[in-house]
């Protein structure tokens, strides 16, 4: 059986698409699937060492952004992406997989295009509450959608969907308490505050913690991630502002954690402060109240939705971009740690909004269209 993932141009994508080789893998060693490849067909490997440990091969697929505003690039692009549906054409001829599985986004456009003109059985995954275009599109063909809102159903045939939840790996999903504040070097009795930027950091939210950190580290130890690019600017910009304060080692800024220290960052936090993308979802596996601050003008405004779907449920409390200055943060901040109630209902809210088991559930899926596309004997 051979099956290809596709997807990516950012770790919501990518991670996702790990998570659920994973299982596949786990179980075509429960079951003894003889034969098994898997591929991940995009324009950038995004984690060659994630790709290595799981077993995947790559491919490198060219695609192009279709922007919703006036750019010469989309022009380039748009030629980038019909050469990008000739490769994947010819590689999905040579390889000719059973199945394959999208998380959406422009990168699996190629690929998804090319898997419908061949007749490749497709599952996709939405992670947001206001689908892609690609995912959209892909949904008219597909054999099998799963979502991780129920708000996105509206976006695609009834009969082909089921709210599975979010893929998270298995590392990620449990938090690790044990060594982490020895790792991260940390007080034990001062509370954590966890800025979870991404890999890429959130220009708006390191502004504004830069500028509420004299304040927050008298009371707050801070974890932040605040991007691979950022790091040498952040770490400049906290140490002038830090100068002289008896405090300053409580701020933590890294560029990039690893799948351990999120899972350590996660153990120790108090309270999280997040953009509204798939991190969503381990942030409630995780069961922390959290600050979400969607980002403004985000594609079909999903930010904006995922973030307020969450809040009504009860497991954080949203900023917008306007909104979120030092002030609202410090605030907000002291409110959630300081009221044990309201404290407590976030977090048992965050628990009851995350659904176990979605890549279990969607391997499975995969590898039952999988099979059953295989030539009978």
């Amino acid at each position: 059986m051979k099956i290809v993932l596709t997807g990516g141009g950012t770790g919501g994508h990518f991670y996702p698409l790990i998570a659920v080789a994973q299982e596949i893998n786990k179980k075509i060693d429960t079951d003894k699937i003889a034969n098994t490849e898997l591929y991940y067909f995009s324009d950038t490997p995004y984690d060659k060492e994630a790709l290595f440990e799981n077993r995947i091969r790559f491919t490198q697929i060219p695609a192009g952004k279709l922007r919703l505003y006036f750019s010469l690039k989309n022009i380039t692009d748009l030629f980038k992406t019909g050469y990008g549906i000739i490769v994947a054409l010819w590689n999905l001829f040579k390889v000719f997989p059973d199945v394959i599985f999208a998380k959406g986004g422009y990168a699996s456009f190629p690929t998804l295009f090319a898997a419908r003109i061949l007749k490749i059985p497709t599952i996709i995954h939405e992670s947001d509450s206001a689908p892609g275009r690609v995912t959209v599109w892909a949904g008219k063909f597909a054999q099998y959608i799963a979502l991780s809102y129920l708000e996105a159903a509206s976006y695609f045939p009834k009969e082909k969907i089921a709210r599975v939840g979010q893929p998270i790996r298995p590392e990620l999903e449990n938090p690790m308490q044990d060594g982490a504040y020895e790792f991260l070097n940390l007080e034990k009795d001062v509370p954590i505050i966890f800025i979870m930027g991404g890999s890429l950091g959130a220009q708006i939210i390191n502004d504004v913690v830069i500028q509420a950190l004299p304040s927050l580290v008298n009371t707050y130890q801070i974890i932040h991630q605040v991007g691979k690019n950022n790091l040498d600017e952040i770490t400049s910009r906290s140490e002038a502002i830090l100068a002289g304060n008896d405090f300053r080692n409580r701020y933590k800024p890294f560029g990039f954690l690893s799948p351990l220290s999120i899972r350590m960052s996660a153990g120790v936090a108090n309270i999280i402060v997040t953009r509204a993308g798939s991190a969503l979802f381990e942030i409630a596996a995780w069961g922390t109240p959290s600050l979400v601050i969607p980002i403004t003008h985000s594609n079909n405004d999903h930010q904006r939705k995922n973030a307020y779907n969450y809040a009504r449920a009860g497991g954080c409390i949203v900023i917008e971009e306007n909104n979120f200055t030092p002030h609202v943060l410090i605030h907000e901040t002291d409110r959630i740690i300081n009221d044990i109630n309201l404290y407590n209902r976030m977090s048992q809210a965050a628990k009851e909004f995350y659904i176990p088991d979605a890549a279990e559930k969607i391997a499975r899926k995969v590898i039952e269209i999988g099979l059953s596309h295989l030539p009978k004997e």
